[in-house]
């Protein structure tokens, strides 16, 4: 995934994705013991950034061919807005679809958004309350967050939630420059897939770890009433954690986070097999939804769906369900 900040930046051939599952998944380090930051000691965390409702509105929103290869034609916010693909509910829910009414011809495009925020990062404490993600055959939605460089992936890639098709188990990965590993035996709930987070348009892997809770992605996170994801960026590492709707600590709700409460994690980058600084800076936070493409598309045909993945964009009955619903994202410093 890439974002789309300037105009250089949406020109590039961003990762075809955090997916692969090639001989680049081998572990090809020896691993090493790790406490991990949050366990170590507690810090006091402040809001820098609360969006909700119609602070999503004012992203930018990516208008651009997808650099991924889907079938989709990303709207502009205005078009966005007046065909109903990005509306805040009453209840300041902000909801951005995939079309799921127009005819679209077999293998055409439809229409969908992508969005990246204003503000840039290089640290911080990020939670995300989603009410529901996008799920249904063809689709491949992400959360995650990438570095504004035109050289990608030089100032990184973190791939918060990802997934396609029918998947129900997320997978959280990292793209970097060269020198780059995922080096570290510290328990988690995820497991790991690959361990070699340099990354480049013909090798774009990553490591990564898949989770292996079923309401972490798709239709299984959607009917336990959605969840949080939080990640705590640092020069220690990026840590991940997942909560289900019925397990939201209250520290998070109340807005006083403290990770040192949270349990063990789903997923843990540590920098002693990479230098997180100097390997992720500047990212802009993003949320899309495409179709088919570099890997929804390949693994279209061993997801459980019918046809072919060119046959279920025609179909506008597969994106019903294909919608972020999102209560807030608030980073914190």
């Amino acid at each position: 995934m890439i974002h789309a900040l300037t105009a250089l930046v949406l020109a590039l051939p961003l990762t075809a994705s955090a997916v692969h599952q090639d001989s680049s998944f081998r572990r090809r380090h020896a691993s090493v013991a790790h406490t991990p930051a949050y366990m170590r000691r507690a810090a006091n965390y402040t809001i820098k950034d609360h969006f909700v409702g119609e602070d999503f509105l004012s992203w930018t929103f990516y208008d651009s061919s997808d650099p991924t290869g889907g079938l989709v034609t990303y709207l502009d916010a205005q078009s966005a807005i007046d065909n109903g693909l990005a509306t805040v509910d009453c209840d300041n829910v902000t909801t951005l679809a995939v079309d799921a009414n127009q005819t679209v011809a077999t293998g055409g495009n439809r229409n969908s958004v992508r969005i990246s925020s204003p503000e840039t990062y290089s640290s911080g404490l990020f939670i995300a309350d989603f009410a529901m993600m996008p799920t249904g055959c063809g689709t491949w939605p992400a959360y995650w967050t990438v570095g504004t460089t035109a050289d990608w992936p030089d100032a990184g890639e973190i791939d918060i939630i990802e997934g396609v098709n029918l998947n129900t188990e997320n997978q959280i990965t990292l793209h970097s420059g060269a020198d780059c590993t995922l080096n570290s035996t510290a328990n988690t709930t995820g497991h790991i897939l690959g361990t070699e987070c340099t990354s480049s348009a013909d090798a774009d892997s990553g490591c990564a770890y898949q989770q292996d809770d079923t309401t972490s992605f798709g239709a299984g996170f959607n009917a336990a009433g959605g969840g949080v994801y939080a990640h705590l960026w640092n020069s220690d590492g990026i840590t991940v954690w997942f909560f289900s709707r019925d397990s939201i600590p209250s520290d998070i709700t109340s807005q006083n986070p403290d990770p040192t409460t949270w349990g063990t994690a789903a997923a843990i980058f540590p920098s002693t097999g990479c230098d997180i600084s100097s390997h992720f800076y500047d990212h802009a936070i993003v949320l899309d939804t495409t179709i088919c493409g570099d890997w929804a598309g390949p693994a279209y045909s061993a997801s459980g769906c019918p046809g072919t993945c060119e046959d279920a964009v025609a179909n506008s009955t597969n994106f019903v369900d294909a919608q972020w619903k999102i209560n807030y994202i608030s980073v914190y410093q």
